[in-house]
């Protein structure tokens, strides 16, 4: 018999309180929508999710249906079982463990919600459906690790799923649905990069899990987990009171859930919260009102109160505060509780007196990010002695840019920039060819033009048989195109010589600009900045625009120009890129004014950096040199730089229009879209 793993307790996991009761209140009421968690690698994300399904009880399922009906429920069962009720059949009943399904990250959408065996439908009329990961999960926890790093269609099939409690599989003309109920949980770190707003907002409740600060606390955490690797069976049975307990409270909330009332005044609130939140939609309220009366079910009660609401828009607020790119979510507390007390005033003053109280245009304070700019711009040229700290200038809008396919290469990437092909089903439809294995995307038109001039000598061959008759050779699959990211690494001077005030702050708004571009199109980017002694990688190539962006606001400057150090350091950061994933597209993008004055080997500081521009060059690496050199006299050696790498070369005076967007489309074999 096989032995059981033993997980770590939900009730042992110390502090994250607010991660726990969203992963409590989906387990009373899963109707709440799932919950996301975002935060820090190392906060206990992942085990959370696998204790819960430790503790929550067993359920009771039909034994030998693939989805595990639930008996007791006949209008959440599957086909078969409905068929099986309508004979008068007797289900044999089982109970198990609420299953926890994982979703790796390179699954596929046929995995994710099934298939069905198309050369089986076309050889013999049957439909038989190959269950997916929603199958599984039915009754249970969809655990996604990562979700932001999930292709953004298979999110959204997944969110659609959740909603809806039925998966509906579609493949060419055939259809078929099963129960698909389970609570969906996400995990993501925000260095990953973010997920879309409107993907974000599909999901009920979110929690940003921090680590603990408090010195006493960790150490429990130290503790506990030495103890629970040290005896798993030991530590399990320690913490089996307090387990059973929260299962019965569960337990007890589920039963008094459908009793809890919300009145008129507390529907109120939440729509008054929600407006002065700005939400978009009307999602945030149903899920506010959702989880306002789980908790109080979670609370014995049966009447939503103040509390509730409050708790249960701190849950449901926290990701749909995102407004414009590059904003980060949050929930603003005071804004909260002024909204609260607004509501409060509302319920106590008459209306001509709430009428005053709106002429007066109290709003809450928005917040706004300190000026990090305290200090006077030196002369051009000059290296000041003290780091400075320069704004951008506001970023300008990118032009609608289509790309044409570059190679055969199928990337499995996603984007709104470079056309490639694609070995995934989301892509558009442009040829077919003769599959390498199972088929999984079917070309019915090339399938049948293969099949055609056979039909007659295998009808002769076979009479009686289908009118339409297919060998494993005729099939052919479809061969999709669709658009992925590319790869967008930075390589900024942050010397002294950068410091006169206008022009760094033109050339953070123009990477900001291209950082906003990036963000809208996928694109992975990534810092090397050089300045002093050495150049650094502030930022590793990452989905998390917003962390480049972060960068970039706060980056001083100040020191020598090590322009050497910077472009060896970007030529290592793209070569280690492409040894990990050899789809990537890759485009350095060096803004300097190349006075280049600290050796990397020894030799003469710009020789060494027009070697290794070849060498950026030899490597097949595309690249845009940004000129920020000013003055009556001019060396010319970015110019010189730029010849090395065989990229666009652009001055920084043509920056605030569009030949650096013009630059980018001619780089990446762009042409601009016409009507």
């Amino acid at each position: 018999m096989p032995r059981t793993r033993l997980v770590y307790p939900f009730s042992a996991i110390v502090g994250q309180e607010k991660m726990k009761k969203g992963l409590l209140f989906n387990a009373i009421n899963p109707k709440i929508w799932g919950v996301l968690l975002r935060g820090e690698k190392g906060t206990a994300k992942s085990m959370a999710v696998r204790a819960l399904a430790q503790l929550l009880p067993q359920i009771e399922g039909v034994s030998d249906c693939p989805f595990f009906c639930e008996p007791a429920r006949e209008d959440g069962l599957c086909d078969t079982c409905t068929a099986r009720v309508a004979k008068g059949e007797e289900f044999s009943i089982t109970r198990r463990q609420v299953p926890v399904v994982e979703m790796p990250i390179g699954a596929t959408e046929d995995r994710v919600v099934g298939m069905l065996d198309i050369e089986r439908a076309i050889k013999t009329g049957e439909k038989h459906f190959e269950a997916g990961l929603l199958a599984a999960a039915n009754r249970g926890i969809l655990y996604i690790d990562e979700v932001n790093l999930l292709d953004d269609h298979l999110v959204d099939v997944l969110l659609d799923v959740a909603a809806m409690g039925v998966n509906y599989v579609e493949r060419e003309g055939i259809s078929f649905s099963h129960p698909a109920q389970f609570i969906m949980v996400g995990t993501m770190n925000p260095e990953e990069g973010e997920l879309r707003p409107q993907l974000q907002d599909r999901f009920g409740l979110a929690v940003e899990v921090k680590g603990i600060a408090d010195q006493e606390a960790r150490a429990e955490v130290v503790r506990r987990r030495i103890a629970f690797e040290r005896d798993p069976a030991a530590f399990a049975a320690a913490y089996e009171k307090e387990q059973e307990g929260i299962r019965q409270r569960v337990l007890v909330a589920k039963k008094l859930l459908p009793e809890v009332q919300l009145s008129e005044e507390m529907l109120k609130l939440i729509t008054q919260i929600c407006i002065d939140f700005a939400v978009d939609g009307h999602r945030a309220d149903i899920v506010i009102h959702k989880t306002a009366i789980t908790i109080a079910a979670y609370h014995g009660r049966t009447e939503v109160n103040e509390e509730d609401v409050r708790e249960a828009a701190e849950l449901a607020l926290l990701h749909r505060r995102r407004r414009q790119p590059f904003e980060q979510p949050g929930l603003n507390e005071q804004q909260l509780e002024e909204s609260i007390q607004s509501w409060r005033q509302d319920q106590e003053n008459h209306p001509e007196d709430k009428q005053e109280q709106d002429e007066k245009g109290d709003s809450p304070p928005t917040d706004t990010p300190p000026n990090n700019d305290n200090s006077d711009s030196p002369d051009d040229g000059e290296e000041p002695q003290k780091e400075q700290t320069f704004e951008a200038e506001p970023p300008y809008k990118v032009k609608p840019l289509v790309a044409p396919v570059l190679d055969q290469v199928s990337r499995s990437g996603t984007g709104r920039r470079s056309k490639s092909r694609t070995s995934s089903k989301t892509g558009r439809y442009v040829e077919s060819a003769i599959p390498r294995g199972k088929t999984t995307d079917l070309a019915f038109d090339a399938t049948l033009r293969a099949a055609a001039p056979f039909q007659a000598r295998r009808r002769e061959e076979t009479p009686g048989q289908n009118a339409l008759l297919i060998e494993g050779y005729d099939l052919r699959e479809k061969v999709r195109e669709k658009k992925v990211g590319n790869l967008i690494l930075f390589v900024l001077d942050a010397s002294g010589s950068m410091s006169a005030q206008e022009r760094m702050k033109a050339t953070k708004g123009a990477v900001l600009s291209l950082l906003l571009d990036a963000y809208q199109r996928r694109d992975r980017v990534g810092m090397v900045v050089f300045r002093g002694e050495k150049a650094e990688l502030v930022l590793p190539p990452t989905n998390s625009v917003e962390l480049a962006q972060n960068h970039l606001t706060h980056l001083p400057t100040g020191g020598r120009t090590p322009l050497a150090h910077g472009l060896n350091l970007g030529l290592d950061t793209i070569k280690e890129y492409l040894w990990r994933d050899k789809q990537v597209l890759p485009l350095l993008v060096l803004v300097s004014d190349g006075k280049g004055n600290v050796s990397l080997n020894g030799g003469d500081p710009i020789e060494e950096a027009r070697r290794i521009a070849q060498e950026i060059r030899a490597a097949n690496i595309r690249s845009i040199v940004v000129d920020t050199e000013q003055g009556f006299i001019t060396l010319g050696l970015v110019a010189q730089i730029s010849t090395e790498l065989g990229g666009s070369y652009l001055r920084l005076e043509e920056l605030k229009s569009e030949p650096i967007i013009s630059a980018v489309q001619g780089t990446l074999g762009y042409r601009e879209e016409r009507g």
